[in-house]
């Protein structure tokens, strides 16, 4: 597996020579060996690339991902097979039961707000007492709404009383950027494994394609929250984008070895979709990161 994430901010020509990605602008050519790439993020739109690479990258299962004109990413590049059994795993996700869905959304709810409630430990906010609380008052499916209760203190108490998620600011314009670079990463995560990203266990909305990715990057989303808490963004630019997407190469620790935060969201999705099939969400395996 590839662990460069390679970012073409130049209006450039892309294509594929000899198992290497060719780069070429008008001042040199750059070549960047397949193998290598993890994450291709095109951030120019003058730029171009040949279907012999396109092709090549689907089949190596590297994530591709378009920017607009304001150079935030507007879609990604997601393969229709992405393993030799693909339909089988498909007609097995339709079938998953209410019951090991709604027991894994649990769990990975429950992850999600003790993840919250670490990072204001982290930052010595009062505040994460009160999720610790929730976390002991979550039931079965948060029937009770303990994860939207939570994320009001939590945003609260990181970004400021007036702070919401809604408002066009530059901390919202960074969470957002952060937020969708690992739903691409999950997405691919998902097709490598031969799911479908529409089909979710929580989220079911009829436009978006990407329910089950949304689903299984929640207890992730802190690691960006936090990053940008440190970042405390006065504007959002080239400089912002380039600082979250290091966040890629963060080191984490899953089962006690270390690993980058690409590498966990690999381990950690396989072991969720197992969850979800044999309903025994205690094996997913989550990524711990130091206080």
């Amino acid at each position: 597996m590839g662990w460069r994430t390679v970012v073409i901010s130049k209006p450039s020509k892309l294509d594929l020579r000899l198992g290497y990605m060719s780069v070429r602008d008008c001042e040199n050519t750059v070549r960047v060996h397949i193998s290598e790439i993890s994450v291709l993020i095109i951030e120019n739109t003058a730029s171009s690339i040949t279907s012999a690479l396109l092709n090549e990258l689907t089949k190596q299962k590297i994530k591709v991902i378009f920017c607009d004109e304001k150079q935030n990413p507007s879609s990604e590049l997601v393969s229709y097979y992405g393993c030799h059994d693909t339909a089988l795993k498909l007609r097995t996700q339709i079938e998953w039961t209410e019951f090991n869905k709604q027991s894994v959304w649990t769990t990975v709810i429950s992850e999600k707000i003790k993840n919250q409630a670490i990072n204001l430990e982290y930052f010595s906010l009062d505040e994460s007492n009160i999720l610790y609380s929730y976390l002991e008052e979550l039931e079965f499916n948060d029937e009770t709404n303990r994860e939207g209760h939570a994320a009001k203190v939590y945003f609260n108490a990181m970004f400021g009383k007036k702070f919401s998620r809604s408002d066009e600011n530059f901390i919202n314009a960074m969470l957002n950027y952060g937020y969708s670079i690992i739903l691409s990463c999950f997405n691919r995560e998902i097709v490598s494994n031969g799911y479908s990203t529409m089909l979710g266990i929580f989220h079911n909305n009829m436009f978006n394609g990407f329910n089950l990715g949304c689903d299984l990057m929640e207890p992730f989303r802190p690691i960006i929250d936090r990053a940008v808490k440190e970042y405390n963004p006065t504007k959002f630019e080239t400089e912002e984008k380039r600082y979250i997407l290091s966040k890629l190469s963060l080191e984490v620790t899953v089962d006690g070895r270390k690993q980058n935060l690409l590498n966990a969201i690999k381990i950690y999705c396989k072991s969720v979709l197992e969850a979800i099939e044999s309903g025994d969400a205690s094996n997913i395996r989550f990524y711990r990161y130091e206080l």
